[in-house]
């Protein structure tokens, strides 16, 4: 197993690989985010993970880019570039996908949005 070198990463990109999202095409939305990634010269500053479920499976593919706390749904390869080039490069977030993003009292849902299902603690 590879252990990175994470001196240096400004941003951690998790990429859902649940099996909605693998279904919906994480594998090639990871792909090619990595493509554009490398492309852009940002590989060194943004590192990825794959994950599991990410638990938004209606909105899958999802992304999350952290720290900046925003949550992408409906990622294809084509959505995963303009993240590279807006967000990524630019540091504007592509707002048509974007599905949750932060707010003054925590995350902040965006329209178009499915809420969810509130899990009992505990």
């Amino acid at each position: 197993m590879t252990t990175w070198n994470l001196t240096g990463s400004e941003r951690l990109v998790l990429l859902c690989n649940g099996d909605t999202c693998s279904e919906r095409g994480a594998d090639a939305v990871t792909l090619e985010l990595r493509r554009a990634l490398r492309a852009a010269g940002l590989d060194p500053r943004v590192h990825t993970a794959r994950t599991r479920c990410l638990g938004r499976c209606d909105d899958g593919c999802t992304v999350t880019v952290q720290p900046d706390q925003v949550w992408y749904r409906n990622v294809t390869p084509e959505v995963a570039r303009a993240i590279v080039a807006s967000h990524l490069l630019d540091g504007v977030p592509v707002r048509s996908h974007v599905s949750f993003r932060p707010g003054e009292h925590g995350l902040v849902q965006e329209s178009g949005t499915r809420p969810g299902v509130d899990k009992p603690v505990g």
